[in-house]
Order: structure tokens, then C-alpha cells, then sequence
């Protein structure tokens, strides 16, 4: 089945998936990147590439060697659902007549639609703006030694 213009890309998905997991954890605590993609079933390869580019846009700090891993690169309050999102995928638009940086829609002075369109993104970027990462931090994915047993497996 084709993909829907409005469904969330596997890409978004899958940053945000390594998000969450990141947001439940300690912010001081590397986590190695097989253990993020097995805890949220996310392919290696495909979150290789995703944990770079999140890495490059400094909301996610790595570090090399035997203790090396991933981590938040600031806390998990101060991180928007909007920013990672948009650090992965880049802008978000509803339909082409919001993309303001490109030409657009030629029809847009005239389009009935317009309005509808521009609210309808808006309200949608509001809430994305407004959810910050420990909002979806999930306590079944906190370190074992945070939560006094052990800790499980993410279904997604």
C-alpha cells in the first residue's frame, strides 16, 4: 500500500522511538546503540543513520570505546516531539501551499482551501511544540538499577 502524504515516515518514527528510549534513561547514562535498537525494534543500520543525524543537530551526544554509547544531549524536558521531528525530517508541512520556503502553491491568494490548510498545521505544529520527550518517557525502559527490577522490552 502506497504511503499516505500525511502518515509519519518510518525515519520520524524510528527518531523518535530512539528518543523516548533516551528520555528514560539517566541523562549522565551512555546507552549503546544495539541496545536501542533491540529495546525499540528498530533496524541497526536504519538508526545508525538516524542517531547521526541527531547527533549533528546536538540533540543527541555519542561517545566512543568500551563505555561509549548515545544520550540526550540536554534534558528530556527542554527536547520538543517538533524539534526531533523536524531534526530528522526536516520542516514540517501539511500541504505544499505552507511551504513557504519553495514556491508553494500558485493558487494560494485564490485557495478556499488555504485557510484550512495553514490552521489545520498550525494546531498540529502546537501540539507537537508542546510535547516535550519526558511526556513519553516510559518507565518499563528505564535502567534496571532506576527502577528496582529489571528492566523490558519496549513493544512497538
Amino acid at each position: 500500500m502506497p504511503q499516505h502524504p500525511l502518515q509519519i515516515s518510518r525515519k520520524i518514527e524510528y527518531g523518535l522511538r530512539a528518543m523516548t528510549f533516551l528520555a528514560s534513561q539517566p541523562l549522565e547514562r551512555m546507552v549503546p546503540f544495539r541496545e536501542i535498537a533491540r529495546r525499540m525494534d528498530v533496524p541497526e543500520d536504519f538508526l545508525a543513520k538516524i542517531l547521526k543525524v541527531l547527533v549533528s543537530q546536538k540533540l543527541v551526544r555519542s561517545t566512543r570505546g568500551a563505555h561509549g554509547g548515545y544520550a540526550l544531549s540536554r534534558p528530556a524536558r527542554e527536547v520538543t516531539f517538533l524539534e526531533v521531528i523536524e531534526a530528522v525530517e526536516g520542516p514540517v508541512h501539511v500541504n505544499v501551499c505552507q511551504d513557504t520556503q519553495h514556491d508553494g502553491c500558485k493558487a494560494t491568494g485564490s485557495c478556499t482551501m488555504y485557510g484550512v490548510w495553514k490552521l489545520g498545521q498550525q494546531r498540529m505544529l502546537d501540539v507537537y511544540r508542546s510535547t516535550t520527550l519526558d511526556r513519553l518517557a516510559m518507565t518499563e525502559l528505564r535502567a534496571p538499577s532506576e527502577t528496582g527490577s529489571p528492566a523490558v522490552t519496549a513493544r512497538a
